[in-house]
């Protein structure tokens, strides 16, 4: 049998025992405090339709959900965490606005715009000249009559039916769907924290709580050295014109106050400056203010984006869920009877492009546990920090200093996957587009990218228009080079937690703790990237464990059926999150 043919219908059975099945759909539409639930057959047609006012749907939702259907709706983030507030919990769901955003870009769907793509984008386009970054995603109304959801569910089908290798456009769809409802549960569940260790941590670093508008006795002290060394005595070290002018004064050359300038320096200021940047960083993002709004009932609730990044990484609204720094990570801890599963992929990112590239060779170095030690056994570094670089240059586009350097011996020991990403850049360099193992592409360059181009192309173009559109050429083949990895990577991720979601949830609860917060059920708290937070009772923790492990695999299976690649997880059970460094 054929390795592709065989790899689709491994897929479709993995897909059919993990729960991504076709099963009866409901749509479930609103119109203000009015909700339609259409049931629909096999063949998408209306089987039946209800009308209610919203005090009456989670009774309703809760029934209907015993026959495990798929919920069709249009924004999980909208709709879901009223559900959860009543104490109702859907299995499965399919998210317009999510699929459509995924839909409407992918090169391998052939997407016919028409008049009511406004309504269910979920992203504002960016400005012309703006750059993928994190985008903006606005709280749309997610009013919709039963016919216009209808009518864009049907039409997703249809384009999902035609596409090139639908059977990968589909996993992806369910995925992201799934997605944003851990993503919903996560925020409703919250991570357990502990207001008192957060306290007596920034309490140990930073002095005791200060006055309202007053810096603390650690930064206080570290102000006056500044100013000292600077002969500075009004000196404000936030405002960064100022820092500037100051720094300048005493004879530092700086053309900013960013840390990776200002260590380079030596100079008697730089030792307290970069302590007070780093303290003020933590006081500012995850303070005491911090801790006031978003610490409640012994809980953190974040409040994620799903695929609020291009590549289909997570981001937040608030609250920095996504760079909880180090010092405070003992704050987050397992109420009593439980524990934390604390699981991260390892070296991640090498080893998805070692799978979609099907290299065999940076394949069989996976499965060898620490990749960057096994490519110093490959010859590509003489060292593991060496050969960590020169995997980090390939996938983030070096092309000078160290990593630069090791790329020959990168490219000749592992041609296929370095190719690929290779191949990925000249793309972007082109102007391309280029898509991830499951189908999301990236988004083109924007209108001043052309410009340049164009500018650059004219008879009478300069050298140093020339030189603006090659850099911005090189600049974008680094944004595609990375686009592919990244986005495959988070695909990965994202079956892994939908993969973990359905086997806790069919995990039977410890019944001593039926009367805790969590009714004894061990519970996805956190996500970050690559990295998960269970919060279990303790007697599970190690089934809890197995089942990481096994959801790791499954979406390895998932994603690229039998290739022999090894997607290694750390995994540690903990009281608290500080106790997993």
């Amino acid at each position: 049998m054929r390795p592709a043919v065989r790899w689709r219908l491994d897929l479709a059975k993995a897909v059919r025992a993990h729960g991504y099945a076709h099963v009866v759909d409901v749509v479930l539409a609103q119109v203000e405090e009015s909700v339609h639930l259409a049931e629909l057959t096999e063949e998408q047609d209306t089987r039946a339709v209800s009308t209610l006012t919203w005090p009456d749907v989670p009774a309703a939702v809760a029934t209907l959900e015993k026959s495990r259907p798929r919920w069709v709706w249009v924004d999980t983030g909208q709709v879901y965490p009223r559900l959860l507030a009543a104490g109702v919990r859907v299995q499965r769901c399919c998210d317009l606005r999510l699929r459509h955003a995924i839909l409407a870009r992918s090169r391998r769907v052939d997407w016919h715009v028409t008049d009511d793509d406004a309504r269910w984008a979920r992203m504002d386009p960016p400005e012309s000249d703006q750059w993928p970054s994190l985008l903006d995603h606005p709280n749309r109304p997610t009013d919709a009559s039963l016919e216009e959801v209808l009518s864009e569910y049907r039409r997703q089908g249809r384009a999902v039916h035609a596409a090139r290798e639908p059977e990968r456009i589909q996993l992806l769809l369910a995925a992201e769907s799934a997605g944003a409802l851990v993503a919903a549960e996560m925020r409703h569940t919250g991570l357990p924290w502990s207001a008192e260790v957060h306290d007596a941590k920034l309490t140990e670093i930073l002095g005791p709580r200060p006055l309202p508008g007053a810096r603390p006795a650690r930064l206080e002290e570290l102000v006056h050295a500044v100013r000292a060394e600077l002969n500075q005595p009004s000196l404000n070290p936030d405002s960064q014109p100022e820092l500037l002018r100051a720094l300048r004064g005493a004879g530092i050359d700086v053309k900013g106050t960013r840390q990776s300038e200002l260590s380079l320096i030596r100079h008697p200021v730089i030792a307290p400056l970069l302590a007070y940047k780093k303290l003020s960083r933590l006081l500012t993002a995850n303070g005491w203010s911090w801790l006031s709004a978003w610490v409640s009932a012994a809980r953190f609730h974040p409040d994620y984006v799903p695929s609020g990044v291009v590549t289909g990484r997570w981001a937040t609204r608030g609250g920095g869920a996504l760079q909880l720094p180090k010092q405070i990570r003992s704050a987050v801890v397992a109420d009593p009877g439980h524990r934390l599963v604390v699981a991260d992929a390892a070296q991640l990112e090498p080893r998805i492009l070692a799978a979609m590239s099907g290299d065999q060779r940076m394949s069989r170095a996976s499965c060898r546990g620490d990749l960057y030690q096994a490519l110093v056994d490959e010859d590509v570094g003489d060292t593991r920090a060496h050969a960590k670089v020169a995997m980090l240059g390939a996938l983030y586009g070096a092309t000078s200093g160290e990593g630069g350097q090791l790329m020959p011996r990168l490219l000749r020991a592992y041609p296929e996957a370095i190719g690929l990403v290779e191949q990925a850049a000249r793309e972007g360099e082109r102007g391309g587009v280029v898509t991830t193992w499951l189908g999301r592409s990236s988004p083109a360059p924007p209108l001043s990218w052309h410009a340049a181009q164009g500018r650059a192309s004219q008879p009478d173009a300069g050298a140093a228009e020339q030189r603006m559109a090659r850099q911005r050429a090189r600049d974008w083949g680094r944004f595609t080079r990375n686009f592919v990895v990244q986005g495959t990577a988070a695909e990965w991720a994202l079956c892994w937690l939908a993969t973990l979601r359905g086997l806790l949830s069919r995990r039977p609860p410890d019944p001593r703790l039926a009367a805790s917060p969590t009714r004894g059920r061990a519970e996805l708290v956190y996500f970050l990237h690559d990295e998960v937070i269970v919060h279990t009772p303790a007697d599970l923790s190690d089934a809890v464990s197995d089942a990481v492990r096994e959801s790791a695999r499954t979406a390895g299976r998932l994603m690229f059926g039998r290739f022999p690649v090894e997607f290694a997880l750390d995994v540690t059970c903990v009281d608290d999150y500080g106790q997993a460094e």
